[in-house]
């Protein structure tokens, strides 16, 4: 989808913001760019969608040379969110979301029906949010509204540089969760650029961790917890990561006494007591069988849920096993057993071995 090849960007004052970056992005993965100020991430996404030109190297869009797309084409192709939201304050949240639909030529219809079923993706009542203007809503709500106004226009890619990062804590952490849920159902490649490890660690499938202008790691969340590459790497995520905040696709393992297959159910190779998970042969989540009894009233874990998290979910449930699933897929099943099998082995590491 987007990729960075021995990309290359100093600036006219000699600043070399950039050099021998290259990455790449696959089609609908959600990417976070971490690191210190100056370190060239928002340089880095601005050069996505050619806000800023890089100095040597090549970046492709589905192949194609960035610099071949009509540049006005490959902005509204690329939806766009910023810290300061930037809504145009004398106009409704309607004619905001309607903007790039406009440049397209969208009928006017086709607008007003995309910008209803937005808001009603963010939790806004159309009836009530498309005739105000911005400085009726709150930080949270006009945020929302700055989301779906990339969105409207249907594009592939969506950057993000620092959105949430001017709200207050309970706002920043729901929106978090919004646009986890929201890309898990909009299947759009995201870049998002965060200063805060836990907003990145928690929202990206991949993040991106960069010092000087280059790459230090880009893994997986829980590799780059698991598996720092360097000492600055473990430095920038810190001893604060406490097994607590742990993701629980970390904690599952990867052979699963508790999870059987659609087809030896349907075989009667199943427990009669107890409770297990099914899943079929794509590895997606297909109910649990409970006594011998199959069901789907069964509460779920995501996959990037903190283990503290979780565990408030697990005291308000009634189950012995929780699936956790990434995507609809089965990845594993958490219990209370596993989790002190878990924390048993955090602390004995951390007390140098000792049991």
């Amino acid at each position: 989808m987007i990729e960075f090849s021995d990309v290359k960007k100093v600036f006219p004052d000699g600043t070399r913001a950039i050099h021998d970056f290259s990455l790449k992005i696959n089609d609908g993965e959600f990417v976070t760019l971490i690191g210190p100020s100056g370190c060239g991430k928002t340089t880095t996404m601005k050069m996505i969608n050619r806000l800023i030109e890089p100095t040597a190297g090549t970046i492709y869009i589905n192949d194609t040379d960035i610099n071949d797309y009509n540049i006005h084409e490959l902005r509204w192709d690329i939806g766009y969110v910023l810290q300061q939201i930037a809504l145009f304050p004398h106009m409704t949240i309607e004619e905001n979301i309607a903007i790039v639909p406009e440049m397209k030529k969208w009928k006017r219809k086709h607008i007003r029906e995309r910008s209803k079923e937005l808001l009603d993706m963010v939790g806004l009542d159309p009836d009530t949010y498309m005739h105000r203007r911005p400085g009726e809503l709150s930080g949270g709500e006009q945020q929302r509204v700055g989301v779906i106004r990339a969105l409207a226009a249907d594009p592939d890619i969506i950057l993000m540089d620092e959105p949430f990062s001017a709200l207050d804590p309970i706002s920043r952490e729901q929106l978090q969760r919004d646009i986890k849920h929201l890309h898990q159902g909009i299947k759009k490649t995201i870049v998002f650029v965060t200063h805060d490890i836990d907003e990145a660690l928690a929202l990206g499938d991949k993040v991106c961790l960069m010092k000087q202008g280059q790459i230090v790691q880009a893994d997986m969340p829980q590799q780059l917890v698991l598996h720092p590459e360097s000492q600055y790497v473990k430095d920038f995520i810190g001893e604060r990561q406490s097994p607590w905040q742990t993701a629980v696709d970390v904690i599952v393992g990867q052979t699963d006494s508790n999870i059987i297959t659609k087809t030896a159910y349907e075989a009667g190779n199943y427990p009669e007591q107890g409770i297990v998970m099914m899943k079929d042969q794509e590895n997606k989540f297909s109910g649990a069988v409970v006594n011998g009894q199959q069901t789907d009233n069964v509460t779920i874990l995501e996959n990037n849920l903190p283990l503290y998290k979780a565990v408030d979910i697990m005291q308000d449930g009634h189950q012995d096993v929780y699936p956790v699933l990434k995507q609809e897929r089965l990845i594993g099943t958490l219990t209370y057993e596993g989790i002190v099998s878990y924390l048993r082995r955090e602390m004995a590491g951390k007390d140098g071995g000792v049991q």
